[in-house]
């Protein structure tokens, strides 16, 4: 177990979810299912017993360091990277690599984003454990597949190969984008195509092998960081070096390039929880199909409404209909659940 580390990719900001998230606090910082536990401690917490606390490295915003260090004690400033700018997951995840390697060469790294919701985390901790072994003595690139269960256009897949490796894990043929509904459909037909969860698992090893390989400058960058990592220089130096990688995500830098590509089919409950009918989905409903978080919030002739309200504040809700409402940082919004990617618009109008 010493030798298991994880990253975590803490930088987003959050913007689907305005105006309770926003960012200065945004999702992975928020208790966004009512759970009694934000986003960011509930990733930490499901891994408990495989990667020890020590081990954990998270990638974030420079702003967020104050709220990490009071939502997670327990980590220390060494444990948290921060960047200067945003450049994607490639930089993100080379960074915090590098600075693994230097401490443990033989570290076996899970990689995952910060706001994800997996709800059976048993299956998920048997699925990582055994990932991490085969990553161990194997050098292979591994990336989580989830098996679907309807024609889903709004994640990208993952084509599993014929090459079989051991526990299910097969080579990757193909990373797709986003389908339309009838190639999604065509996808679940087929049996072998798995949404991308976006979560990784490599030896770092392995990993700094395939930047040096196929993003070099990236690899040239934080490979020139080791003297500096552990150090009180190390924040001037990634200030400095940081924005001058290219904006690139791990996707199309390493992994639909690298020939050790492998996918480990799994299904744990996972929602990337990107939007807020997805949000609706995947939290408690009543009968009427309302979801509602908020203590003092009455519903009369309701169906099918994601609705969050702070506790103690009094609102009364009739003849509401598939729509979002939500009360935060001095907005309320009422909006159809069909129109929710108008958010962004609606904030920007918000904010002028």
């Amino acid at each position: 177990m010493s030798n298991n580390y994880l990253i975590i990719m803490a930088g987003g900001i959050g913007s689907r979810f305005w105006p309770m998230s926003t960012p200065e606090t945004p999702k992975q910082f928020l208790d966004i299912l009512g759970t009694g536990k934000t986003m960011i401690q509930q990733t930490i917490k499901r891994l408990d017993g495989i990667v020890p606390v020590e081990n954990v490295y998270i990638v974030t915003g420079k702003k967020y360091k104050a709220i990490i260090h009071d939502q997670l004690p327990e980590i220390k400033d060494e444990q948290i990277l921060m960047e200067p700018c945003m450049r994607n997951t490639a930089p993100c995840i080379a960074y915090a690599s590098y600075k693994i390697h230097q401490k443990n060469p033989d570290a076996n790294i899970v990689v995952a984003p910060s706001d994800h919701l997996i709800t059976n985390e048993a299956e998920f901790q048997k699925v990582v454990t055994e990932g991490l072994d085969y990553v161990a003595t194997n050098d292979a690139l591994l990336t989580l597949g989830i098996q679907p269960h309807r024609p889903e256009t709004g994640y990208g897949y993952i084509q599993a190969g014929q090459e079989h490796a051991a526990n299910g894990i097969n080579k990757v043929s193909a990373f797709k984008e986003k389908p339309d509904l009838k190639t999604a459909e065509a996808y679940l037909s087929e049996g072998n195509y798995f949404w991308n969860a976006g979560i990784f698992l490599w030896s770092a090893k392995s990993i700094l092998k395939s930047l040096e390989s196929y993003l070099p400058k990236v690899a040239e960058i934080f490979k020139a960081g080791e003297k500096y990592y552990y150090t009180k220089e190390e924040q001037e130096f990634i200030d400095e070096q940081f924005p001058l990688c290219d904006n690139i995500s791990i996707d199309y830098g390493i992994m639909e390039h690298a020939e050790n590509i492998y996918v480990m089919p799994a299904d744990f409950g996972w929602s990337d929880l990107g939007t807020w009918g997805s949000l609706w989905e995947k939290r408690e409903r009543d009968e009427q199909g309302n979801s509602v978080v908020g203590d003092a919030v009455k519903t009369y002739d309701c169906e099918n409404n994601i609705i969050t309200i702070p506790d103690g504040r009094k609102v009364v809700l009739q003849g509401l209909k598939d729509c979002i409402v939500t009360e935060a940082n001095g907005v309320f919004m009422v909006c159809q659940k069909s129109e929710e990617q108008r958010i962004k618009e609606f904030q920007k109008e918000a904010l002028k």
